[in-house]
């Protein structure tokens, strides 16, 4: 006996979240035999997008059912059933989310669609419920309700139990009753982890690293690795053991110690690059012309002066920022725009270059601003605590580390800050990973070092 359930959740934070609309079809491989759909009064506010999404607000939902009356009833309907969903261990985690706040522990197996239509539609091109069921011919109504995505699961599960015709896979993908939870294992090393910016180290029984990462909140990140579904996730759940971390406050630092953290550990299930992080770069040069040259080119072709970038489209958007920053005239940077000088046919199409020396001027501050090389600087970032910042310092253009001060220590001195900070290797990565931050994140204060005297 199945039940093919969908679960429409408030959204909000991990095991946070409540049922505001669920439906149960009691299927018995040939027929439904029973059902139960409804709304279900959360008790906590629906997020914004969870409403734009299915339609549900908290003014419908006021009247309905609260998560207790209607316990009874799905328990009286799974009882002795196998859940069918798809993406199992969600719909199950939810739910048992809401029977362990009654006190009770509600347990059944489940069996994921997902799973199921990789084994046995391995050449769809997507695995979604939409997608899949409209590849499939499935007619579906009602997408993101939970009638709607439940009925579309229940034709699909018909069509994959049609081509499970030895009923081999069905017996490989049925999961043990705890599956699409944490293990105790896992729950306890999750609790242990902050909600904050840095770097977490995933380990085997061994204590060797078998993955690592940066985010912004690592009990979040290191929560999905056990939860989501794929192939990585499922090894990473299977092997470890053991999750570390450093809290580093700033992400900046977090992105570097990660790019540093990988190529000094090289995880066996991480995805280690040898290449450029960089793709293009913008040459400041002078091709034969008194005035300076923006050229946008492949890394291949990279002169001494120039600033790295993830491609031409991230490049021209730069060249098309500083145009209006530093007023620029778009056509002198090689941008496909018409300016109102070269409408009245100004040399070589650009007015600009005719003062070669106020020209020059600018396009070195825009060289200066958004280029590290031979700067001594310190960037200073939010700090792991009240009262702390971070900082990354940079000597003559090479990073020398990281560190942390108080807030009311103005420190300027190159030799202090070299006493104090970790070490970081230098190279051309880092250097953009530090010029293309700056360019996105405007929040960061640079200080202007001094040597001691």
């Amino acid at each position: 006996m199945y039940v093919i359930l969908d679960i429409e959740s408030t959204g909000g934070k991990y095991n946070e979240e409540g049922i505001m609309e669920i439906a149960i079809h009691k299927f018995d491989g040939h027929k439904v035999v029973d059902k139960f759909i409804g709304l279900i009064n959360p008790e906590r506010e629906i997020q914004p997008f969870v409403v734009k999404l299915t339609g549900i607000n908290n003014k419908m939902l006021r009247s309905a059912p609260k998560f207790h009356e209607v316990a009874k009833r799905i328990i009286e309907i799974t009882d002795g059933a196998v859940i069918v969903a798809h993406n199992a261990q969600f719909d199950y985690r939810i739910l048992r989310t809401e029977f362990r706040r009654l006190g009770y522990d509600f347990q059944r197996k489940t069996l994921c669609t997902v799973d199921l239509s990789k084994k046995l539609l391995p050449d769809a091109e997507s695995h979604s419920l939409g997608k899949l069921v409209r590849s499939l011919g499935i007619p579906m109504s009602d997408r993101h309700r939970a009638n709607g995505d439940a009925i579309a699961t229940l034709k699909l599960f018909k069509l994959l139990l049609d081509k499970d015709s030895e009923k081999t896979i069905i017996k490989e993908v049925i999961r043990e009753e705890a599956h699409g939870e944490l293990s105790p294992k896992q729950l306890d090393i999750v609790s242990d982890l902050p909600s904050k910016t840095g770097v977490y180290y995933m380990h085997d029984k061994d204590g060797d690293i078998i993955f690592l990462g940066k985010t912004k909140d690592i009990k979040r990140r290191v929560n999905q690795h056990f939860t989501n579904v794929g192939q990585l996730a499922r090894k990473l759940q299977k092997e470890t053991k053991k999750v570390s971390y450093e809290h580093t406050g700033s992400e900046l630092v977090a992105i570097l110690k990660e790019y540093q953290e990988l190529k000094r550990t090289k995880p066996k299930y991480n995805t280690i690059t040898k290449k450029k992080l960089f793709s293009h770069v913008i040459n400041f040069s002078k091709n034969g012309t008194p005035h300076i040259t923006l050229d946008v080119v492949h890394h291949k072709h990279q002169k001494d002066k120039n600033i790295g970038f993830n491609g031409i489209p991230s490049a021209k958007s730069f060249l098309s920022k500083i145009s209006t920053e530093f007023k620029l005239c778009p056509t002198s940077l090689g941008l496909d725009v018409i300016c109102e000088h070269a409408k009245n046919g100004c040399m070589d199409g650009c007015a600009d270059v005719e003062d070669v020396f106020e020209y020059n001027q600018k396009i070195e501050a825009v060289f200066y601003k958004y280029s590290v090389v031979d700067k001594s600087i310190a960037l200073l970032d939010q700090g792991r605590e009240i009262g702390e910042r971070s900082l990354i310092l940079i000597k003559n253009g090479a990073l020398k580390g990281f560190g942390y001060v108080e807030l009311n220590h103005q420190i300027n001195n190159i030799h202090i800050l070299e006493s104090i900070i970790t070490p970081i290797t230098s190279d051309e990565n880092t250097s953009f990973i530090i010029e293309s931050y700056l360019r996105k994140n405007n929040k960061l204060k640079v200080l202007e070092l001094t040597p001691a005297l």
